[in-house]
């Protein structure tokens, strides 16, 4: 039984991962990434000023360009279907909700992933130029792709709220924006200036800049993990119970 929702989980994925590929679009959106990325490491984090070979400006800017690329990928993944009439034929196929939004899920998540991984050469030129910890840098990929799970989990909820993506994108960057500024010092600042430690805590908590600063630092501590897995896991069943009650829509 298990292997059969296995399958139909992997039919999902692979039908998914290849309509991302059928278009410019996942080209377009891998070239801005990579574009970005350069541009924010090498001249907009001071790497050549700071005369230290590490990725630390590449990764201090992952959270800000998640922000709005992540919900980009993600705002397509229910508003099309429900827009265009297909969620019907996907869910008359012989597989459970829950197994359809995970299959979508983990589509995207390796179309992030692969974009991510194509980021190889700006770690190359680190090590040509020094000889940075290369234990941190894989930690903080780790960090960086669970970060971005968690983007695109809040993004497949609220795509599946609305048949327009551009409202769907909007909803994601404000509810991935509010998680961010959570850990933001000036907003932990503000809390514990009235609020108990105990509050402030759990603002901070609630932040994927708080995790990820965390894993960035080269240790991947099991409360981080599970952070970003009950939140992908929170959002993927939201996810789940929206489309259900819209499907008579």
């Amino acid at each position: 039984m298990s292997n059969h929702r296995t399958h139909n989980i992997i039919s999902v994925f692979r039908r998914e991962l290849a309509s991302y590929f059928a278009t410019p679009v996942a080209y377009v959106f891998i070239v801005i990434f990579l574009l970005l990325a350069g541009t924010f490491t090498f001249y907009l984090g001071n790497f050549y000023e700071r005369g230290q070979a590490d990725l630390l400006p590449f990764f201090n800017f992952h959270p800000w360009l998640y922000l709005f690329l992540v919900p980009a990928v993600g705002m397509r993944l229910w508003s099309e279907e429900r827009k265009s009439g297909t969620i019907e034929l996907l869910l008359t196929m012989p597989i459970t909700m829950w197994q359809a939004v995970v299959g979508k899920f983990l589509a995207a998540w390796a179309f992030i992933g692969i974009a991510l991984l194509l980021t190889f050469p700006i770690w190359i030129t680190v090590n040509y130029l020094g000889a940075p910890d290369n234990g941190v840098i894989v930690a903080s990929y780790i960090g960086s792709f669970l970060m971005a799970g968690a983007f695109l989990a809040i993004a497949s909820c609220l795509s599946a709220c609305t048949r327009n993506q551009v409202i769907a994108f909007i909803l994601t960057v404000v509810v991935c924006f509010l998680f961010l500024l959570a850990g933001f010092p000036l907003v932990l600042d503000f809390f514990s200036a009235w609020a108990p430690q105990g509050v402030v805590d759990a603002i901070s908590g609630l932040s994927f800049l708080s995790h990820f600063a965390s894993i960035s630092k080269g240790v991947i501590e099991l409360r981080d993990v599970i952070y970003f897995g009950l939140t992908i896991a929170f959002w993927l069943y939201a996810s789940a119970v929206v489309i259900d009650l819209k499907k008579a829509d």
